[in-house]
C-alpha cells in the first residue's frame, strides 16, 4: 500500500492541447490584474503592482479560453520534414528553462549540442535551444515578454532610455533616471550611475 502511494500516475495527457483546468480557477466575484495576474478583492479596482485597471473574474475566465483556443491548433510533435532554426545559445540550464516557456505555449523545441564549443570541457558546454521555422514568431514573442518580466522592466521608466550623455554640454540628461545634472560630475547625483 506504501509504495502504491507514491506509484507513477500511469495516466498519459496530449500535450498537443492546452490545459482547460486554467479557466476553473479564477472566481467570478474577484478581480484580477491582466498583466501580473495578480488577485484582489471585487472593490479594488486597480493592480497595487502595476498601477492599472483590473478586470473581472469573468473577463479572466473569457480571456484564457480565447488564449485555449489561439493555442488548440499547435501541436507538440516534431516531424522529420519539420525546417529546424536555432534562436538561442547559452548554458544547458539557460537553455532548458526557455525549452520550459516555450512548452507552455505548446512550441516545441530541440536542445543541441555546439559542436564547435570547447573540447576540453573547461569552458562549460554550449547548447542551442531550436524550434520549427513556422513557430518563430510566436516563439520569439513568448521569449521578449519573459525576458521583460524576469528583468523586471515591465515596472522600471523606459522613456530616457535613449538619452544620449553629452559631455561638453552644460546640462545632460541621465538615461537611467531621467534626471539633468552636469556631466562634469562624472556620475548622476539622483541614481549614482559613472560616466567616466
Amino acid at each position: 500500500m506504501f509504495l502504491k502511494f507514491f506509484g507513477k500516475n500511469k495516466t498519459t495527457k496530449n500535450n498537443s492541447q492546452p490545459p482547460e483546468e486554467n479557466q476553473h480557477r479564477f472566481d467570478t466575484e474577484m478581480n484580477y490584474c491582466p498583466s501580473c495576474g495578480d488577485e484582489y478583492r471585487a472593490d479594488i479596482v486597480d493592480c497595487f503592482s502595476c498601477k492599472i485597471t483590473l478586470i473581472s473574474g469573468s473577463e479572466k475566465i473569457a480571456l484564457e479560453k480565447e488564449r485555449n483556443s489561439h493555442l488548440q491548433g499547435r501541436s507538440m510533435e516534431l516531424l522529420p520534414g519539420d525546417e529546424m532554426v536555432d534562436i538561442r545559445k547559452g548554458s544547458l540550464h539557460d537553455i532548458k528553462y526557455l525549452q520550459k516557456i516555450l512548452a507552455a505555449e505548446l512550441i516545441p523545441s530541440l536542445v543541441v549540442s555546439d559542436e564547435d564549443s570547447c573540447a576540453k570541457g573547461c569552458c562549460g558546454t554550449e547548447m542551442f535551444l531550436q524550434i520549427r521555422k513556422a513557430d518563430t514568431a510566436g516563439a520569439m514573442e513568448v521569449l521578449a515578454k519573459d525576458f521583460v518580466e524576469s528583468t523586471s522592466l515591465k515596472s522600471h521608466d523606459l522613456k530616457n532610455a535613449e538619452a544620449v550623455i553629452d559631455l561638453n554640454a552644460a546640462e545632460t540628461l541621465c538615461p537611467a533616471c531621467g534626471s539633468l545634472f552636469s556631466p562634469t560630475v562624472g556620475a548622476c547625483p539622483e541614481c549614482g550611475l559613472c560616466f567616466e
